[in-house]
């Protein structure tokens, strides 16, 4: 499978939902690839979009690598597994864990304009353009619940199956377009144009008055 680009992948996303999940109170991106495929998605099932703003926690060696995700509270989720292979001490964590805090400071200023996220007694969908780890998305989750969300429910044109598995435990539901069963895996191998998303671009899509 490989997807034109992310305009393309949330089209196919939102037509494969439709009949899935009922009704929706609003999609959210994660920025900020997720948000251009959420655009479509939101389209479709005509209702607003918003943001979902949870950063990765990457190895120091290797910050494409995941060992956990932070969300707007601060709250920490960590993979015990990936933390203990690299050796990573509480300073480790926290020092990345303070940095990625602030960079979800920046970006709540930059496109939510520090409105807060109204999620309470809603259903919302949230989409990324893709899902390696599921760290953040997991992340995501677990602060959409704090938030009081009436259910949760997660997209992906393309994940692993293990990923998927693994966040089957954490949603009510979650729904995968592509289920990869390559033995190594990088959304950008599933899409023809997999280019950086700039800050310009979700500020646009965000200007379209779907927020």
């Amino acid at each position: 499978m490989l997807f034109s680009n992310r305009e393309e992948a949330g089209k196919i996303l939102g037509e494969y939902l439709k009949d899935k999940v009922g009704k929706i109170d609003l999609v959210l991106g994660i920025p900020r690839g997720g948000v251009v495929v959420a655009k479509e998605v939101a389209k479709i099932f005509s209702v607003p979009l918003s943001l979902l703003i949870v950063r990765k926690l990457g190895v120091p060696s290797n910050r494409e690598l995941a060992f956990g995700a932070i969300d707007p509270d601060g709250k920490i989720y960590t993979d015990p597994w990936t933390v203990r292979y690299f050796g990573l001490s509480e300073r480790d964590i926290k020092e990345v864990a303070q940095e990625e805090l602030k960079k979800i400071r920046e970006r709540e200023e930059k496109f939510l304009k520090g409105k807060a996220l109204e999620v309470f007694g809603k259903r919302v969908l949230v989409v990324d353009d893709g899902i390696a780890t599921g760290q953040t998305v997991i992340a995501g989750v677990e602060y959409l619940r704090r938030k009081g969300a009436k259910d949760v429910i997660v997209a992906t044109p393309v994940c692993p199956k293990e990923t998927l598995d693994k966040l089957r435990k954490y949603t009510e539901e979650v729904y995968c377009y592509h289920i990869a069963q390559e033995p190594t895996f990088a959304v950008g191998m599933f899409y023809r144009d997999f280019h950086q998303v700039e800050d310009s671009e979700v500020e646009e899509i965000l200007k379209d008055g779907l927020l």
